[in-house]
């Protein structure tokens, strides 16, 4: 009887045991409560069972944290933006711009010298490339001949202006001669008429007559010689004239044929580097022809900038460049001027805002900016990079 008491005993607690056990198991299908799933989550980093239901990401803690810290770093990046959009004018519808001369010939002529080749860095007054140039050499040697010529005549000319008044002035001495015998003459024959007549013969008084118009006659004829001398002198000045235009006119071929062989060189007309060569030796080229292009070592910035950020710019602004083909430097320059009128205005086709079908557009300005950085020289640079300036306004 006594085993049987224990074994009771022993039965109902292992009941009692099984019972407890069964009251927390979960029924088999059905999901936990919430209550248990929160004692879960917070047990010690466990992971929730299996069939349990998360929270939302906007009630965990940690999300909302990295979302309150990414609108933090945005609200400071747009206080920065608008602090420094305050003194700061940038753009990046800018380029590098640059004098670019296009070298063409003058004259017609087939290439017999070239001295440069592509992409070489010429100095001003560095020769390009030579023409034929006989043909102009012949014309330079005609023109000097006709110059020659026309010199010759105008020394003929002024050798008979010369002739000229040495014969007015020998005229107007024979003029002189004549007027003394003539006077001497009519003294003589006057004196004769008033004395007494028995005392002169009628042939002496009929000489003195004679004589008297003979001197006058010859007086006449001296003077005639002595205006035709004048004549004959002014003759000869006309013709010094007509010798002094000819050499005009030869000196001026002779000028305008050196000039045409002067063409037959061709030269830089400024430093830079040459581009866009399609002569080679060889190459017959036309007058006007473009042969090649040299692009100059004076270099800046064209920024179109917006019509409202021209308010505060004003010329020697200083301005920070940064240039696509060198991004890791940043160059320094200076504001030099602002176009008189928007890039729209100077256009191909304007904008015709006068139809009914105009819609307000904010237009952009070009603005000129210059380097002032010394370094460029040890940078390739050309017309037609990319840039952004940022033009740096006075607080």
């Amino acid at each position: 009887m006594p085993g049987s008491v224990s074994d009771n005993q022993d039965g109902h607690r292992q009941r009692n045991d099984n019972e407890a056990d069964a009251n927390h198991r979960p029924a088999e299908g059905k999901p936990e409560q919430d209550g248990t799933a929160d004692k879960d989550d917070g047990d010690g980093g466990r992971p929730p069972k299996e069939g349990s239901p998360k929270k939302p990401l906007y009630k965990r803690p940690v999300v909302v944290g990295i979302a309150l810290l990414v609108l933090l770093i945005l609200i400071c990046l747009a206080i920065v933006w608008w602090m420094h959009a305050q003194t700061h004018a940038s753009t990046d519808d800018a380029f590098i711009d640059g004098q670019v001369s296009t070298i063409a010939p003058q004259v017609s002529g087939r290439v017999v010298k070239l001295y440069v080749t592509d992409n070489q860095h010429v100095d001003a007054g560095q020769p390009l490339f030579d023409l034929d140039a006989r043909q102009f050499q012949v014309k330079v040697d005609q023109a000097g001949a006709q110059l020659t010529n026309a010199k010759s005549q105008l020394a003929q000319a002024r050798s008979q202006v010369g002739m000229q008044q040495a014969k007015a002035k020998q005229a107007t001495a024979a003029t002189r001669q004549v007027d003394v015998a003539l006077g001497k003459a009519k003294q003589d024959l006057a004196r004769y008429r008033h004395v007494n007549p028995d005392a002169v013969s009628r042939q002496q008084v009929d000489a003195a007559v004679a004589n008297v118009r003979t001197l006058r006659a010859q007086r006449d004829a001296s003077r005639q010689n002595r205006q035709a001398a004048q004549a004959q002198i002014e003759a000869a000045q006309a013709q010094v004239e007509t010798a002094q235009a000819s050499i005009k006119v030869a000196q001026a071929n002779l000028d305008a044929a050196q000039l045409q062989l002067s063409y037959t060189h061709v030269a830089a007309p400024i430093a830079g580097r040459v581009t866009r060569r399609t002569v080679d030796l060889g190459n017959f080229a036309t007058a006007g022809q473009a042969l090649l292009s040299i692009v100059s070592d004076d270099l800046w910035v064209t920024a179109n900038y917006k019509e409202t950020a021209l308010s505060r710019m004003k010329r020697g602004q200083q301005v920070e460049i940064d240039i696509d083909a060198y991004p890791d430097i940043t160059f320094h320059g200076k504001v030099d001027s602002v176009q008189s009128g928007t890039g729209s205005y100077f256009s191909m086709l304007p904008a015709e805002n006068a139809t009914g079908n105009y819609v307000k557009v904010v237009q952009r300005v070009p603005v000129k900016i210059v380097f002032t950085d010394d370094r460029i020289k040890n940078y390739l640079l050309a017309p037609g990079m990319s840039v952004v300036p940022d033009v740096q306004f006075p607080h």
